[in-house]
């Protein structure tokens, strides 16, 4: 395995917020608590700890321990479960919707880099323990959004009878053809018998996606202790009630964010555009296939799509005997997080960042910490046979990023055998025609403007002729035109990064076992660099 690091500026696929970040511009400093460095998390530590009670704890374990009840615990799971009791244990964690076989690339490199962090803060700090945790979505309600994931060029989507309500409730009898058509599809070897008995582990012997989902990431990511942690719980929810209901009583989460969001505008950057925006109540109700936003009304509340009102009273009531009937939406459930893990880092893409940066002051309202924000890592993975292709191109990883015609261009002016850049053509024009201009102004100056037009055609036909030599040469290279182009598709394909694309079971049929410690052990979540990984 071999690793090159591209700068995410030279890249051209981050938000200037995002690069901004990571150069830790002053204007944004005030929205964050400390930019991510090892004495950084430590310092983060002692101030979570501070805040975070032994009950706190307790209550946390033993939910954590009824959650994968049923399920077959690795030694490093269990352990790290029970260590969470302790006071100088923390967690690193990461989130993510219940993508349909994890979705895109990226959810496994989210994981793959809050495992990585983890081992790198115990080396430092031996005294104390860091546990990754992955925080699965189960209440997100967006079906359309997990319900597919990209095999061999194709779309496997799941088209469920009834998607309405908290995706992680959701019963997989409906999935049972995809997952037929899938095997189908896999070829005949190790990895995709190993991937069939996930299947078979996962989604054909379990009551709900989330249930499926847990069994499946504990598949791949059990071995490195990953503590999985689904936010509708009864338990977690009793504790994080008292925050709940006074989001009911005082929406301080809609005037605190709306507040944060002016001074981002102010102090940042005027065009600023948020990536959520709050309501006014941050909290959905669920019930069997619903999941309601609830919205303020005269004479109460109002269930979106309910006609009747509810009482501020009966609402209340409803929240004190079954606050896991209550949903957290995108803003709120940062803070539910944080209420009941002893965190101090959260690992998101740029997009999860950009709302986080929404967040500190309401969190400081809560008198809760606000954990460190930390990229991602973004790779493009390249297979032997794709790296094979590449050199015998004589093409370097930071050629992808010109993007696709760019790339072509640059590829074409490398082996035509004639100089394709008509440019110098200009430099002689220019010349000829200061030449002419000084003679106009000595003769009648009234010929300055067709002069000046002539000047204008000229140099737009030259670049009009260049265009057309250049597209006349790649249909004399069209073989190498091709292969490039569809070389450039399989590491970005529709133009876009391959991790938002693909789905890691291409590389994991290939790869095996030895995928996610590759993974692994080729990022660095504190380098802040694009990965370019030859597997």
């Amino acid at each position: 395995m071999n690793v090159h690091n591209i700068p995410y500026a030279q890249t051209g696929y981050f938000s200037g917020l995002i690069l901004d970040y990571l150069n830790q511009d002053a204007s944004l400093a005030p929205f964050y608590e400390a930019f991510p460095s090892t004495q950084n998390f430590l310092a983060q530590a002692d101030r979570k700890g501070a805040s975070f009670s032994s009950e706190q704890r307790r209550v946390l374990v033993s939910a954590l321990h009824a959650q994968y009840k049923g399920i077959t615990l690795t030694k490093a799971t269990r352990q790290h479960i029970d260590l969470l009791a302790e006071d100088q244990s923390f967690t690193i964690t990461t989130g993510h919707q219940l993508s349909l076989l994890t979705g895109p690339l990226y959810f496994i490199f989210k994981i793959a880099s809050t495992v990585k962090l983890c081992q790198q803060l115990k080396k430092v700090e031996p005294q104390k323990d860091f546990i990754p945790v992955y925080w699965m979505a189960t209440e997100d309600h967006d079906f359309e959004e997990i319900s597919h994931f990209m095999f061999e060029g194709k779309k496997i989507n799941w088209a469920h009878p009834t998607p309405g309500g908290a995706v992680g409730a959701m019963t997989l009898e409906s999935l049972q053809p995809v997952l037929d058509l899938l095997e189908q599809l896999l070829p005949k070897n190790q990895a995709a018998n190993r991937l069939t008995q996930w299947l078979s582990q996962s989604y054909r012997s379990s009551a709900s996606l989330a249930e499926a989902t847990r069994k499946l990431v504990n598949a791949l990511f059990g071995s490195y202790g990953l503590v999985i942690v689904d936010g509708d719980d009864a338990a977690l929810k009793e504790s994080f009630a008292p925050y709940m209901q006074q989001e009911l009583k005082t929406q301080v989460c809609y005037s605190q964010v709306s507040q944060q969001i002016e001074a981002l505008q102010t102090q940042y950057n005027k065009s600023f555009k948020p990536q959520v925006n709050p309501r006014e109540i941050n909290l959905f109700y669920l019930s069997p296939n619903k999941r309601q936003r609830i919205i303020r009304h005269t004479e109460g509340f109002q269930l979106d799509g309910d006609p009747a009102p509810i009482s501020e009273k009966e609402l209340l009531d409803r929240l004190a005997s079954n606050p896991q009937a209550f949903s957290p939406n995108v803003l709120l459930r940062p803070l539910y997080q944080e209420v009941i893990l002893p965190n101090i880092a959260y690992i998101g893409g740029g997009g999860e960042l950009a709302y986080w940066l929404e967040l500190k002051s309401f969190f400081a309202s809560q008198s809760i910490p606000f954990p460190l924000l930390v990229l991602r890592n973004s790779a493009v993975l390249v297979d032997a046979k794709t790296q094979k292709k590449i050199r015998n191109l004589n093409l370097q990883p930071e050629d992808f990023f010109l993007r696709r015609n760019p790339l072509i261009h640059k590829k074409i002016d490398q082996i035509s055998a004639i100089d394709l850049d008509l440019q110098f053509l200009k430099k002689e024009l220019e010349k000829n025609f200061l030449h002419l201009e000084n003679l106009v102004k000595q003769t009648d100056a009234s010929f300055e403007g067709a002069v000046a037009a002539q000047r204008q055609k000229q140099f737009k036909g030259i670049d009009h002729l260049e265009k057309r030599l250049i597209q006349a040469q790649k249909r004399k290279l069209k073989d190498h035109v091709e292969r490039l182009g569809v070389l450039y598709e399989s590491l970005f394909p529709g133009e876009g990064l391959q991790e938002r694309q693909l789905n890691f079971s291409t590389f994991f049929l290939e790869k095996g076992a030895d995928l996610i410690p590759e993974l692994i052990q080729a990022f660095d979540p504190l380098q802040f660099q694009f990965s370019w990984i030859e597997l």
